[in-house]
């Protein structure tokens, strides 16, 4: 579901029945958020742009609020507008291409957040221009894990863990450990998949990682990655080879991987040292990891990383 596996424990007396509810639920945000389902509610809004407002649910009015907000600042990376982008390059899909530089500037022109006219009163969201495309990939597995924990406590669920392709959020204490502390890997980027870099303990955590080893192709001798950059069209270059970001909301974790991806290890440490309940780990090209202090207690490196704190 959502272009991804996901994974799905609980620990309850009725523990089948609600995995059920949680799959309904699932399935309904599914619904809500999908810029690949063309009867979701938010492709109504894209395929209404430039003709009218669309008035939305309250939940995905809000994380296309929270989607512009941090998408407007000049030095973020994330961009919620860059869908006609992503339609053009269809990184992860069979018919990935290079689209021509024309073409490239052309779209960028439909890539502007501030073009997202937002109605608080009315609850409706109006796309300026006709061509755009908001895809809400980046934030919204960490906004439907946020749903699902509050879900999970309206069922009196005492622990949890959520996976949803890689978006990780630890709930209540784990059942497995005697220190009551979820174990999350953190895939090396360099290494088969099962391989990690580090172990982070988590507790009532989110734990979220964004890559460039996965998602790729090659054309012409060139490998490109997923991840765009706002700017320039291409994919965004950068030193980083990925990014985790630990924090009690797991829509902060895709908010701050998707800011903060491109900038240099040194200033991502810099930026999250001043967030609140804010900590991550940045692992280079080169295989150096940065992680931040206040993760020292709670991470694990493994033999195969040069790690500086």
């Amino acid at each position: 579901m959502m272009g991804t596996v996901i994974q799905l424990a609980i620990q309850h007396e009725y523990a089948n029945w609600i995995l059920d509810e949680v799959i309904m639920k699932l399935k309904e945000y599914e619904k809500r958020f999908s810029a690949h389902d063309p009867q979701s509610e938010l492709m109504e809004v894209n395929n209404l742009a430039g003709i009218r407002p669309v008035k939305v649910n309250s939940s995905l009015y809000d994380l296309i609020k929270i989607g512009k907000k941090h998408s407007t600042p000049a030095d973020s990376s994330l961009n919620i507008t860059i869908g006609p982008l992503v339609k053009a390059w269809r990184i992860g899909f069979k018919d990935a291409q290079v689209p021509s530089q024309k073409d490239i500037q052309s779209l960028l022109e439909k890539t502007r957040p501030s073009d997202i006219i937002l109605d608080d009163e009315e609850q409706t969201v109006f796309l300026k221009n006709t061509g755009m495309f908001i895809d809400l990939g980046a934030l919204a597995k960490g906004f439907i894990a946020d749903l699902l924990i509050d879900d999970l406590k309206s069922m009196n669920v005492s622990a949890g863990l959520i996976n949803l392709g890689g978006n990780v959020m630890a709930y209540g204490y784990s059942p497995n450990q005697n220190d009551g502390y979820w174990r999350i890997g953190i895939q090396h980027p360099f290494l088969p998949r099962g391989n990690y870099i580090a172990v982070v303990k988590g507790l009532n955590q989110s734990i979220v990682t964004s890559g460039i080893y996965e998602r790729k192709f090659t054309a012409n001798n060139q490998t490109y990655h997923h991840i765009l950059d706002r700017h320039t069209g291409y994919p965004i270059e950068t030193e980083v080879a990925g990014l985790t970001i630990v924090s009690k909301k797991s829509v902060d974790g895709e908010i701050w991987t998707g800011r903060l991806f491109g900038q240099s290890p040194h200033e991502i440490m810099d930026v999250l040292d001043q967030l609140k309940d804010v900590s991550g780990i940045v692992v280079t090209k080169d295989g150096e990891v940065y992680y931040s202090e206040s993760l020292s207690p709670h991470i694990e490196m493994s033999n195969q990383s040069k790690s500086f704190a």
